[in-house]
């Protein structure tokens, strides 16, 4: 895992009205429930063939792919990347990226305020009473070319969609206001990983996968 100024290889991703650089080993499929299976799974082979060392992990690699895929599409995101790759012939470390356009209105219509200062209020920090509990930092951050952003970083418990249960993972979540005083929209693109150990290292790369965030 590596900063964005210290990418070998990125490719450039280009969605509705956005683009967005991940590493190029990272994973992108289709999101369409119909067609998502195959798509993973053509995939899978494709990375197995050529890195035969993965082939033991395939199943774990898979399920963890359809998961994320299912998450995101249920979600209502218009990109979605992971990484999956083992290192020292370990399990896989996983992880995802994902951009949402959401719209800042609440659940009456009522318009809502998408200036980043005004966003940050918004969102609630939390303290870790003690070791292993869960925390979220708020702060506002700058994007070149973009301008600033609200941002949470933190170990949070994030609900699986459909369930009623939680899981802990890493999360930075970075909203950018859409440049559309109409749209009262702001992009969403949040980073995760249950990886927990490697924190500090996800947040160095959600961040610089986030800066090379630009609207078309």
């Amino acid at each position: 895992m590596t900063t964005a100024d210290k990418w070998t290889d990125a490719v450039t991703i280009e969605r509705q009205g956005f683009r967005i650089s991940v590493p190029d080993s990272w994973w992108e499929f289709d999101l369409r429930p119909e067609s998502r299976d195959d798509s993973i799974r053509r995939m899978v082979d494709e990375r197995v063939q050529g890195q035969p060392e993965m082939a033991e992990h395939r199943d774990v690699i898979t399920s963890f792919l359809r998961r994320q895929a299912r998450e995101a599409w249920d979600s209502g995101a218009v990109y979605c990347g992971c990484m999956a790759q083992s290192f020292g012939g370990g399990p896989p470390i996983t992880a995802s990226v994902t951009v949402s356009v959401i719209g800042a209105r609440t659940s009456s219509g009522e318009a809502l305020p998408t200036d980043p200062a005004s966003i940050a209020a918004q969102l609630g920090t939390r303290t870790a009473r003690k070791e292993g509990d869960a925390w979220r930092e708020v702060s506002t951050v700058e994007i070149k070319d973009v301008g600033v952003a609200a941002r949470t970083r933190g170990i949070e418990d994030i609900p699986v969609p459909g369930d009623t249960r939680h899981v802990r993972a890493v999360l930075m979540q970075t909203f950018i206001p859409v440049p559309d005083d109409d749209a009262r929209a702001v992009a969403l693109v949040s980073g995760s990983s249950q990886v927990l150990d490697l924190a500090d290292s996800f947040f160095d790369v959600f961040d610089a996968i986030t800066s090379t965030f630009r609207f078309i």
